[in-house]
């Protein structure tokens, strides 16, 4: 059995309202080199929550976009709420770090890039859609301003290093980009990869995609706050859970310990 064959699509037509254990497993890249009795010893690992610690990937500890003011509250931001959309890996993982952000009013998983007919996972997992799994994080400017999401985004979040790929999957879908929506976020970004590209922050060349957010489309509700849903999930706890750990330990302050959940503003 594939230890790691949660991640959920649907057979049916009509989109599924929740999660539930018959929906048909994705298969990941990585397990499809195990065997069938290594991935019996890993599944079992897996239900004493002890899978390999080297399965997750390492926080790296970063500085902030020079010019930034370390400010604690956004001070001098302007009152209201900001949306951006981030793509760093599977969704599930990448929102689950934003809803425990202090700041963040909401992180919703979906699809960007590609065709609004498209937006689907049964056709995005071919990665010819054009679409990347992407999280819409709306947050509050005056609690924690983009630059400091974009600090999370590098350090916490995924490997911007890596291309077309995160983990243990493979495909453009999981690619690093960063989904603008206002010039300064452009700028900011385009100047915050220069600047840890500068300082050879990572052993490689940073590969994340950089440019305006045209459209987005959420994600199927049984994809909705799945890291929180899920804590029992083999994925979840090799890949997932050691993100939100990381938010905790590199920035206590801007950790929220209570999730900000799609399914609560329903």
């Amino acid at each position: 059995m594939n230890p790691f064959a949660d991640r959920r699509s649907s057979t049916s037509t009509s989109l599924p309202t929740s999660t539930s254990a018959s929906t048909p497993p994705r298969r990941h890249a990585l397990v499809a080199a195990f065997g069938a009795v290594a991935g019996a010893a890993l599944l079992a690992m897996a239900g004493l929550h002890a899978l390999p610690s080297a399965a997750a990937e390492v926080a790296v500890k970063i500085p902030p976009l020079a010019g930034e003011p370390g400010r604690e509250a956004g001070a001098g931001a302007k009152a209201g709420s900001e949306v951006a959309v981030f793509a760093g890996g599977c969704f599930w993982g990448v929102q689950g770090v934003f809803q425990h952000t202090r700041g963040v009013l909401g992180a919703v998983s979906g699809y960007t890039g590609g065709a609004r007919a498209t937006a689907v996972y049964e056709l995005i997992g071919s990665g010819l859609t054009g679409h990347a799994e992407a999280v819409q994080v709306t947050f509050d400017p005056q609690q924690i301003s983009y630059a400091q999401l974009l600090q999370v985004f590098f350090s916490v979040i995924h490997d911007p290093t890596q291309l077309n790929r995160q983990g243990p999957d493979r495909g453009s879908q999981y690619r690093s980009a960063l989904f603008t929506t206002s010039p300064s976020q452009q700028a900011a970004a385009e100047r915050y990869i220069a600047q840890l590209d500068a300082a050879k922050v990572y052993p490689a060349k940073i590969v994340t995609q950089v440019g305006p957010l045209a459209s987005f489309y959420p994600a199927e509700a049984y994809h909705q706050d799945y890291a929180t849903l899920h804590p029992e999930s083999p994925y979840i706890a090799a890949f997932d859970r050691p993100k939100i750990e990381n938010l905790k330990s590199l920035y206590a302050g801007w950790y929220r310990d209570q999730p900000v959940l799609v399914v609560a503003k329903r």
